[in-house]
């Protein structure tokens, strides 16, 4: 298998705490329950921090309900190497569990399946969210950081932290992202409000409900960042045309429209020709 490179902070931290690992897992694999004394972290697992409060609340969940997702381990030595899974298996070994479920896979079959989503990755009819989830296994388990990946996809980092920052997305906007219902521009617009987590649901009804473009739902991000928390306040600030555009498109007979911005806005003024534009400007020089 290729050789492994370490996880810059930033791009790790894009996977959210919540994100579906079943999604990692492929179906009809057999799940094994393998004795924890005989797993052992990988060496080149790119996470070497874990937050002991988290690990807590998570065998504290685990004593209760079990481990819900299997862990993905490979035979190394006498025992196993965790390829994915291994904060299950430290938080297993704090609720005193004996053995944890896994799916084994032999080094060859991670070298297939490793190929296979590269591949996947480069497919054109692949959705973005398809491609995030991809890309998600890539990381995860392979350990393969995404600067790695990223070369290996012919694609730019940046390229990449955007793609799997639509694994943030909550669950209403990934399944109409997944439906057709908004593009992947609407959803980046969506995540731009994750520090405002009740409005995102708000600004996914009103794309879905009044057919915004994604220039409407940056505007309606605009408004609400600049403080018009108010949903009428910031869905009228959305609106090219309002009362006062159109007097003055009556003032000056062109059509002038609003254009908000996180402080202020700009005005556009629409002329036909360089005749119309010198009108206007004599117009307006009054």
């Amino acid at each position: 298998m290729s050789a492994k490179t370490g996880l810059g902070r930033g791009l790790g931290s894009l996977i959210p705490q919540d994100f579906d690992a079943g999604a990692l897992i492929e179906q009809g694999e057999r799940i094994e329950q393998i004795a924890v004394a005989k797993l052992e972290p990988n060496p080149d697992q790119p996470r070497t921090i874990f937050d002991e409060v988290a690990l807590k609340e998570l065998a504290d969940s685990i004593a209760h309900y079990g481990i819900m997702q299997p862990l993905v381990v490979s035979p190394h030595g006498g025992g196993y190497s965790i390829i994915a899974g291994e904060r299950r298996w430290r938080a297993a070994q704090l609720a005193k569990l004996k053995t944890v479920p896994a799916v084994v896979r032999t080094i060859k079959q991670l070298e297939r399946l490793e190929l296979a989503l590269v591949e996947n990755v480069q497919r054109v009819d692949l959705s973005p969210l398809e491609q995030a989830v991809s890309i998600a296994r890539l990381h995860e388990q392979f350990n393969l950081s995404y600067g790695a990946i990223a070369q290996r996809l012919g694609k730019a980092e940046t390229t990449l932290s955007n793609i799997v920052r639509l694994l943030q997305l909550p669950q209403k906007a990934r399944d109409a992202l997944a439906e057709g219902s908004i593009t992947e521009g609407h959803a980046r617009q969506i995540l731009a409000l994750k520090d405002m987590p009740e409005k995102q649901d708000e600004l996914l009804a009103l794309i879905t409900m009044h057919a915004w473009n994604v220039r409407q739902a940056e505007r309606y991000v605009t408004s609400l960042k600049a403080g018009f928390r108010d949903k009428t306040a910031a869905t009228a600030r959305v609106a090219l045309e309002t009362p006062e555009t159109e007097r003055l498109s009556k003032r000056y007979n062109t059509p002038i429209k609003i254009h908000r911005m996180a402080k202020g806005g700009r005005l556009e003024i629409t002329f036909n020709s360089d005749d119309d534009l010198q009108r206007l400007l004599t117009e307006l020089e009054r």
